[in-house]
């Protein structure tokens, strides 16, 4: 299904019945979500979707940016259109900043945040050289080095990937749907997130109850330390989920009961 909001058409996915969860990355599209959204069906209205300029999220300029802001605008549309909200909101990564930016503009919308190791960078002491790291990596990439851009990001994110393997990831033939959405994440995405400033104060404030979630395996990675240092500034202890940044996607079978545990408290 698709809606069309001012600048794009969004590709969205309904499940199941019941309190409405939505689930959202940022550049991971609703295919990803796809295992943990069957599991989440059978006692929940589940929306996913694709963010705009990735996949089947077609955006009208294709040299715009994609903002939390705007990304916000387009999930409060969403969860408009579906009628069921308000909605605990699972955002990973980019998702979450996006899930944070709804929680400011349009706390009515939101039970929960879930927000699942946000990126912001700004929070940190060494905020400046990570800034200049990440321009690096960007521009690496688009300057055609696919593969010194991903080496440099995953060098800036504290993952240890072996060469050998971000050759065999990103090396080679590749579908060009996967790389028109790298491409517009390194281009028009990633900076927006990674140098987002949540405004605390509201975040504090809110009737919205905020969910820092941690994967147990990410520690020492950069949106571990994120992740706490939001869970800081808003007083409260991280929640703690399995396996690593993309547990979810991993494994939504062992990944589930904790979500479920943190989605019947909310």
């Amino acid at each position: 299904m698709n809606l069309d909001v001012p600048g794009a058409s969004l590709h969205y996915e309904v499940r199941g019945e019941g309190p409405l969860v939505a689930l959202i990355g940022a550049p991971m599209n609703a295919d990803a979500f796809a295992p943990l959204a069957e599991l989440l069906a059978t006692d929940h209205t589940v929306l996913t979707s694709d963010p705009r300029g990735i996949r089947r999220s077609r955006v009208d300029d294709p040299d715009a940016d994609s903002t939390p802001e705007l990304r916000a605008d387009d999930l409060s549309r969403l969860i408009a259109h579906v009628d069921a909200g308000p909605a605990t909101v699972f955002g990973s990564s980019g998702g979450a900043v996006t899930a944070l930016a709804l929680t400011q503009a349009r706390p009515e919308q939101v039970r929960t945040v879930i927000a699942h190791e946000p990126p912001l960078d700004e929070l940190l002491p060494d905020r400046d050289q990570l800034r200049a790291d990440t321009e690096d990596c960007c521009a690496t990439y688009l300057a055609g080095d696919v593969l010194g851009g991903w080496r440099k990001f995953f060098e800036l994110a504290n993952l240890a990937i072996p060469a050998e393997v971000v050759e065999q990831m990103f090396g080679g033939e590749r579908d060009p749907r996967d790389v028109a959405d790298e491409h517009f994440w390194f281009a028009h995405e990633m900076r927006h997130s990674t140098f987002w400033q949540p405004d605390l104060e509201i975040l504090r404030s809110v009737p919205s109850r905020v969910v820092v979630g941690i994967g147990e395996d990410s520690t020492g990675e950069l949106c571990d330390r994120t992740s706490r240092a939001l869970a800081k500034e808003l007083g409260a202890e991280p929640t703690f989920f399995p396996g690593g940044h993309i547990g979810f996607v991993d494994d939504p079978a062992g990944f589930v009961p904790r979500l479920r545990e943190v989605l019947r408290g909310s």
